[in-house]
């Protein structure tokens, strides 16, 4: 009977501890990732030129994103990274629509 106790107990306790483990939140290290990628895209397409607006607020995302990775506060920074990849894909093709004869 104490053999399957202690059998519970640990099965127990291992459950408790996966299920902390998958409630911890990650650091966002892909939303990151592309959220540079993107911008750099957009740079590639011109959006320096064409939609400036655009493409600092999203380096201003990606700057908010870094703060909060920082300070360990990985939600608000994968929300922030999210923001810069789609502010950064919006100024790339606004770059694209803005410039005059269609190439980068």
């Amino acid at each position: 009977m104490s053999t399957l106790r202690s059998k519970l107990l640990l099965g127990s306790a291992l459950f408790a501890t996966l299920l902390l483990a998958s409630a911890c939140e990650t650091a966002p290290v892909q939303e990151m990732s592309d959220a540079r990628q993107a911008i750099a895209v957009a740079r590639e397409a011109g959006a320096e030129a064409h939609a400036a607006a655009e493409l600092l607020a999203a380096e201003q995302y990606l700057q908010s994103a870094q703060d909060k990775l920082n300070a360990e506060k990985y939600a608000e920074a994968r929300r922030d990274a999210l923001q810069a990849k789609s502010k950064a894909q919006a100024a790339r093709k606004l770059s694209e629509i803005n410039q005059p004869d269609g190439s980068n």
